[in-house]
């Protein structure tokens, strides 16, 4: 050690009582082995200070140090509900002992001491790790427990489960996502018959509440990669999904068990498939993704509509641009702007009267209704238009989402 190291821990002692944890912390970069408890017992050997102080007489800690273990009790019994395989330790500790924390660092000019919150998270740590046979993760921990010193409480932070699948939707009507009652806004009135939901079912819901049961999660927030409207079906292989579930108490669950009960519980409503796994990554991942979407979508026209001509009007619709102004029915949802969307096929399948059925591959987010209707010619061109007859859809089903 450096002599004005040791001139710096002889002084200090003699004004103060410091445990060895303390004073070891102070200088940790002065010793490069051993705990802060043995680099301090090092200083006052050289010192040839023998005075004991136990960590109750230390002026700093006042003895939070020998609480460790205690601690350790505190989070292991709050950690037994929970299934994980990596934690981390974090820690709140009296203001007052952070304060001559600081006090010390200013007194000394130090600019490396390591605080004391540290020494008990990573002991806690330490001590952990064989005991429950987990991992500290200090980036991506499943949890995270926090102790507050003074107040012996143990709060958890809890990362979240994250499961990638896709959903089919086989009865129409359903919309993806929760939407709370418009008149209460969640709370519950007459108009929602107290539920709080102006949906009495959604896929959001069907696609949970099995998991919810499987992991004992408190709630979830699904992403889904875009949406199909209430009214449509979602066939084919699905659209893509993950489903986070928060608080989960259970992580390690058998997918293929998963999906099969899902399915049996929301038999001819919604149907999964390819669950695994996932991360937060991924949400971000599948909603920026430029999925190409297919739909059959069967349309009723004006008039009788003439099959040859409707041929024509589709093949030119091969690769072609169009331009849409936000729709009437989503404008109070939807910024004020013209997007521009490539129709990559269409495809005549029948013509009976005034119903036609087609098959339409377009770009993602393109408005499938308002492209057949025109919407007042918020679309550019528009199906009704070309072929000279108003035209709207009855009928729409998402037959396949494509991308990944």
């Amino acid at each position: 050690m450096k002599v004005q190291t040791l001139k710096q821990a002889e002084q200090l002692l003699q004004e103060r009582h410091l445990c060895d944890a303390c004073l070891g912390r102070l200088f940790r970069q002065e010793i490069k082995e051993g705990s802060n408890a043995e680099k301090g017992r090092f200083i006052k050997k050289q010192l040839h200070n023998t005075e004991k102080i136990t960590s109750n007489d230390c002026w700093l800690c006042g003895g939070l140090i020998d609480e460790i273990p205690h601690f350790v009790d505190l989070i292991t019994k709050t950690l037994k509900e929970y299934e994980f395989e990596t934690f981390l330790v974090g820690s709140k500790i009296d203001e007052d002992i952070q304060e001559k924390e600081q006090q010390l660092w200013t007194q000394l000019s130090l600019e490396d001491a390591e605080p004391i919150k540290m020494e008990i998270n990573r002991e806690i740590g330490k001590i952990l790790e064989p005991q429950l046979g987990k991992t500290v993760d200090i980036p991506n921990p499943d949890i995270m427990a926090v102790i507050d010193t003074v107040y012996d409480i143990v709060t958890l932070q809890i990362i979240s489960l994250f499961i990638y699948g896709r959903y089919k939707k086989l009865q129409r009507g359903i919309p993806q996502t929760k939407w709370p009652c418009q008149i209460c806004f969640g709370k519950g009135c007459k108009r929602c018959n107290y539920t709080g939901k102006l949906y009495e079912i959604t896929v959001e819901e069907l696609v949970a509440q099995k998991s919810l049961e499987h992991t004992k999660g408190t709630d979830e927030s699904f992403h889904g990669s875009g949406r199909e409207d209430i009214d449509a079906l979602m066939l084919g292989t699905g659209r893509p999904f993950v489903l986070e579930i928060k608080n989960p108490k259970k992580r390690s669950i058998n997918l293929k068990d998963l999906e099969k009960e899902t399915n049996l519980a929301t038999k001819n409503l919604v149907e999964i498939t390819s669950l695994r796994f996932s991360n937060r990554e991924e949400i971000a991942r599948i909603k920026a993704a430029e999925f190409r979407k297919t739909y059959r979508v069967t349309l009723e026209a004006a008039q009788p509509l003439n099959k040859e001509k409707l041929i024509k009007v589709a093949q030119t619709l091969q690769g072609k641009l169009i331009k849409q102004l936000t729709p009437t029915r989503v404008a109070h949802r939807r910024a004020n702007k013209v997007r521009e969307r490539l129709i990559y096929n269409c495809v005549i399948e029948s013509v009976e009267g005034i119903i036609a059925r087609l098959v339409l591959e377009t770009e993602s987010g393109t408005y499938v209704k308002e492209f057949v209707s025109g919407d007042d010619d918020k679309t550019r061109p528009n199906l009704s238009e070309l072929i000279g007859i108003p035209c709207k859809v009855i009928e729409l089903d998402v037959i396949d989402v494509k991308g990944e």
